[in-house]
């Protein structure tokens, strides 16, 4: 049996009749006929707003049959693609799986999302990783590291047309598409202002335990908490920062470094995740209701060291609503709005013990 198979007029030439061509398509839509032949034949490289735009002119010049418009006028669902960093840090591994099992609440924006775990605080790893979900993807979020490196692929991705948004972590002079996350300095100087009025008006020291400087985040954090204890707590000193990576484990370790080496330990301000390891330290040494520790994200860790008083507060901010921001801003991107338009700013809350959601 022969197979007859229908296809999409491309004539360049004037038909008969005053027909429409693909050039008028073209002039109408202000594209290329390259652009307008791989819009109807369905072939990739092509914008979703721009392939908007020349069917929409196909259609006005009745150049496609009525009855295939609404399959063809129809844009396939946006792809976009999660990189956030692997370990022990749980609010990301929240994040992450809040991705997977939420997908109805991404079917009214049309896009379907799907993380990747990489190597955390290695920025080759993710410079890599954005170039190869992004020959895949419509759009790329990720949790940013200061580098040349990551700073250079978000800048291929741009070019391609692949926009990029940063989540919880900014990225300082890219081409990344927007941020979505908290005003990080102000969220250290909350820590700050919370560990100093905790503290009282004893001398003391206080030490911070952050993932790493190559976040900005963390940077900036730390920044804003050093701020307002040099403004406002002169009779508090701060011992030094160390990284921990948002491991439990290294966490704990540096933890009980610091109670060794500063026995008169006032407080800690753990800027990053696996708050988990501080508090088992601070549990071992029996200064779990002694030390004022002030930690980042609500989960069920942290939940659970708030309710035996084992840390005294957590900012933190809705992953649900972050994840619908990110998911909103490509929408956004897609049909030419404004890449901000109905998105939230985010909020931090303080979370203590007997407020908790």
């Amino acid at each position: 049996m022969t197979r007859t198979t229908r296809t999409t007029r491309l004539d360049h030439s004037e038909p008969p009749g005053g027909l429409p061509t693909v050039a008028d398509i073209a002039r109408a839509a202000r594209v290329s006929t390259a652009t307008v032949d791989r819009v109807l034949n369905g072939r990739p490289g092509v914008r979703d707003a721009t392939a908007q735009r020349v069917l929409k002119a196909a259609a006005e010049l009745e150049y496609l049959p009525g009855a295939s418009l609404p399959a063809a006028s129809a844009p396939a669902p946006q792809h976009i693609t999660f990189l956030l960093p692997a370990g022990s840090n749980r609010f990301i591994r929240m994040l992450g799986d809040m991705v997977s099992y939420a997908h109805e609440h991404w079917t009214p924006l049309n896009v379907r999302c799907r993380t990747e775990f990489i190597a955390g605080f290695d920025p080759h790893a993710l410079a890599a990783a954005l170039l190869h979900h992004g020959q895949r993807s419509n759009g790329i979020v990720m949790m940013a590291l200061e580098h040349p490196a990551v700073r250079e692929a978000v800048g291929t991705l741009a070019a391609r047309g692949i926009p990029v948004v940063t989540i919880i972590s900014d990225l300082a002079n890219s081409q990344r598409a927007a941020f979505i996350g908290l005003d990080n300095r102000a969220a250290g100087r909350t820590a700050g202002y919370l560990i100093g009025r905790f503290i009282g008006t004893r001398a003391a020291k206080v030490a911070l335990i952050a993932g790493s400087r190559s976040y900005s985040a963390h940077e900036e954090r730390e920044a804003g908490f050093l701020s307002v204890i040099d403004e406002m707590f002169g009779r508090l000193e701060v011992v030094g920062l160390r990284e921990g990576q948002d491991d439990a484990e290294k966490n704990y370790r540096q933890t009980r470094a610091l109670l060794e080496q500063h026995p008169q330990l006032g407080g800690i301000y753990n800027i990053g995740g696996a708050s988990d390891g501080v508090a088992r330290a601070l549990k071992e040494a029996g200064r779990d209701h002694q030390v004022v520790f002030i930690g980042h994200g609500l989960t069920p860790d942290t939940r659970a060291l708030l309710i035996d008083g084992s840390m005294d507060a957590v900012i933190t901010q809705s992953p649900q609503t972050a994840l619908m921001s990110c998911v909103r801003i490509f929408a956004n991107l897609r049909e030419g709005r404004d890449v901000l338009s109905g998105v939230e700013a985010t909020r931090s809350q303080v979370i203590f013990r007997e407020n908790l959601p």
